[in-house]
C-alpha cells in the first residue's frame, strides 16, 4: 500500500476530532476489565515461558532483573497512563502519534505496534504448546508429536497448538468487548490460583543455599537477564487500546495501567524467587516449562504438576486474547483514519 505523501508528516488530528460515537465501540470496560486486560496481556510469558531462558543469564539474581525489568518498564507505563487519560480513544501508541506528531510517523508506528502483536502472539502460541504436551502427558501419557507441537526451528512442522489457541482467542473476540474481558478476567483468576499453588509447593523445597552464588555473571548477567524479560511487561499497553471502550477512560485507563504492572511485577518477583528457591539455577537452562518441572520434583506425583500445566494453558491462553485485541483495535484504528484499507 501506498506510504503516506511528505506533507504527511505535519498533518495531525486534534484530540477533540480523534474517534467518535460513530465509531460503533461500546462503553462497557471498567477499571475492573481493564485492570484484567493489562494484567491478561502481560502476566505469564516472563514466568511461564521465559522463566528458563532468564535464569540461566543471571543466576538466582533473577530477582533483581525482574525488579530492573519493572523499574523500566514503568517509565514507559507512566507515559501511557498520561496519553490514555488525555486521550482516550482507540489505537494506543498510534493514536497518540497521530495527534502529537502527524500521520506519517502514526503510520510507521501503527504498522511496528502490528508487528510487535504479532510476533508476541507467536512466541507466547508456542510456549503454550508446551504446556499442553506437559498437561496432556500428565493425564492421558501421550504427548503431540514434535512435527505438529514445535516451531519450525525446532523440527515442527505445523505448529498446531499454537493455531488452536490463535483460533480460539479468535472466537472470543468475535463475541465482543464485553464478553472477552469476561473470558479474560476468569483465565486471569486462574493464572493467579496457578502461580500461588506454584509458591506454596515451591516453598516446601525451598533452601537458601541455592542463592549462595547469588550474581554468578556480575552486573552484565543481571541486565542481561532484565533485557530478555522487559519483553514480558509489554503488555499494560493493552489497556490503552481500548480507550473508546471504556466507560470512563480517563480516570479508569491510568489507573488500570499502573495496577497491572504493580500486580504483574509482584507476582513475577515472587514466582522467580520461589523457583531459585526451589531448585538450582544451572537446572533451567533449556526449561520451557519450568514451574511444572520444579512441582514435579518436590512433590514426586503428577497430580500437582498437571494441575499447574492446566492453569498455565489457560493463562497463557489469555496472553493471546488480550493481545490480539490489542491488535484489532490498532488494525481499526489505521482503517477508520485511511491509512490501512477500510475492510479492517
Amino acid at each position: 500500500m501506498p506510504l503516506p505523501d511528505a506533507t504527511a508528516l505535519a498533518r495531525r488530528t486534534p484530540v477533540d476530532r480523534l474517534g467518535g460515537d460513530e465509531s460503533g465501540l461500546r462503553r462497557s470496560l471498567g477499571l475492573w476489565q481493564l485492570t484484567m486486560i493489562s494484567v491478561g496481556a502481560t502476566l505469564g510469558t516472563g514466568i511461564f515461558v521465559v522463566l528458563g531462558e532468564a535464569v540461566p543469564k543471571a543466576g538466582p539474581a533473577v530477582v533483581v532483573s525482574f525488579v530492573l525489568a519493572g523499574f523500566t518498564a514503568l517509565f514507559s507505563a507512566l507515559s501511557y497512563a498520561e496519553l490514555a487519560g488525555a486521550i482516550p480513544v482507540a489505537g494506543s501508541s498510534y493514536t497518540y502519534a497521530y495527534a502529537t506528531l502527524g500521520e506519517l510517523v502514526a503510520w510507521v508506528c501503527g504498522w511496528c505496534l502490528i508487528l510487535e502483536y504479532g510476533v508476541s502472539v507467536a512466541a507466547v502460541a508456542v510456549g503454550w504448546g508446551q504446556y499442553v504436551n506437559e498437561f496432556l502427558d500428565g493425564t492421558l501419557g501421550v504427548t503431540l508429536p514434535a512435527a505438529l507441537s514445535a516451531p519450525p526451528g525446532d523440527g515442527g512442522v505445523v505448529n498446531v497448538a499454537a493455531l488452536a489457541v490463535v483460533l480460539l482467542a479468535l472466537a472470543f473476540l468475535l463475541g465482543g468487548a464485553r464478553e472477552s474481558a469476561r473470558a479474560n478476567t476468569v483465565m486471569v483468576c486462574v493464572k493467579i490460583a496457578a502461580l500461588l499453588l506454584f509458591c506454596g509447593i515451591g516453598v516446601t523445597g525451598f533452601r537458601s543455599a541455592h542463592f549462595t552464588d547469588f550474581a554468578p555473571y556480575g552486573v552484565s548477567g543481571i541486565s542481561a537477564a532484565a533485557g530478555t524479560l522487559f519483553f514480558s511487561y509489554i503488555g499494560f499497553d493493552a489497556a490503552s487500546t481500548a480507550g473508546e471502550e471504556a466507560r470512563d477512560a480517563r480516570r479508569d485507563l491510568p489507573r488500570a495501567i499502573i495496577l497491572s504492572l504493580g500486580l504483574v511485577t509482584a507476582l513475577y518477583v515472587l514466582v522467580a524467587f520461589v523457583a531459585v528457591g526451589a531448585r538450582s539455577w544451572r537446572r533451567f537452562a533449556g526449561s520451557e516449562a519450568s514451574l511444572a518441572g520444579i512441582t514435579r520434583d518436590l512433590t514426586g506425583q503428577d497430580v500437582w504438576p498437571v494441575l499447574l500445566s492446566l492453569g498455565a494453558v489457560v493463562a497463557i491462553a489469555s496472553v493471546v486474547l488480550t493481545v490480539l485485541y490489542g491488535q484489532t483495535r490498532i488494525l481499526f484504528a489505521m482503517s477508520r483514519d485511511g491509512l490501512i484499507p477500510r475492510v479492517f
